[in-house]
């Protein structure tokens, strides 16, 4: 790993921040941002082999894991949590796990991210298999806990998959499939919650999306699996139901109910 430089940690292209007035702050950060996607989109052809690769395993049972530590462990996480009211899948089909436990997810624990071992000890407590893909977020590319779950998944038979911000890391080296986003260095030196926590947001938006579209989550371009778990989520069903069917909102609300959910309203009623 000699040729290894980690971009993450390179000098900001901005110096004097606190000299900044409000607005040339706000000017800058944006200036940085505006190279998120460009660089997300450079990835795209390894983002489609893990997608690919994960629609079919998903269709055989298999279940998505993320693992993470700090803002990529939280990411992983919320990625994982709108999963089931977005597409309505069962809650353990995709999971995010983060260094240090559920406590991490609201305070910092630091050191928690250290321990190589801690990863694959979380996943086995969810009866890990062959079936199932560990994607390993770390802006880095160097977190003990992220690296240490992918090699032990990796070593058991599991697809392995990985986000980073740094090309050439050992958690690129460690993954099958690894999606290293390059969006230089960030606007406040080091502080990866900013342009690597929203790059790795999109591409967690585009495997998660991507995966529910393919296993047949979505039609058309609506939401038709999602849970009626609220009066906004309700009413956006209802409508689906009025467009698909091309009836008034009285009516398509009587279907809704009836058959508790979007996709089954259109299908019975066609």
């Amino acid at each position: 790993m000699s040729d290894y430089k980690k971009i993450t940690e390179s000098p900001s292209n901005y110096d004097d921040l606190e000299k900044m007035d409000t607005a040339s702050i706000l000017v800058n950060m944006n200036n940085e941002d505006k190279k998120v996607a460009d660089a997300v989109a450079l990835c795209i052809p390894q983002i489609t082999k893990l997608v690919d690769a994960l629609v079919e395993r998903f269709e055989n049972g298999g279940r998505l894991f993320y693992i993470g530590a700090g803002t990529s462990g939280r990411l992983g996480i919320l990625d994982a949590s709108e999963i089931p009211p977005t597409y309505g899948l069962p809650h353990d089909r995709v999971i995010g796990l983060i260094a240090g436990g559920d406590v991490a997810i609201r305070r910092s624990v630091e050191q928690a991210e250290d321990d190589p071992r801690q990863a694959w000890k979380d996943l086995e407590t969810y009866n890990i298999s062959k079936a199932d893909t560990v994607i390993g977020i770390a802006a880095s590319g160097t977190t003990p806990y992220v690296i240490g779950g992918v090699k032990s998944a990796r070593e058991n038979g599991l697809l392995t998959a990985c986000i980073t911000n740094n090309p050439n890391s050992p958690l690129t080296e460690a993954a099958e499939i690894p999606i290293a986003i390059n969006v230089g260095p960030e606007f406040v030196t080091g502080s990866t919650r900013m342009k690597s926590g929203t790059s790795q947001k999109l591409v967690l938006n585009m495997i998660s999306t991507a995966l529910m579209i393919r296993i047949g989550r979505v039609k058309g371009n609506k939401m038709v699996n999602m849970q009626l778990s609220n009066i906004k989520l309700v009413d956006r069903g209802v409508r689906y139901v009025m467009e698909g069917l091309n009836i008034d909102y009285d009516k398509a609300s009587v279907l809704l109910k009836k058959h508790g959910s979007v996709k089954k309203a259109l299908e019975a009623e066609r």
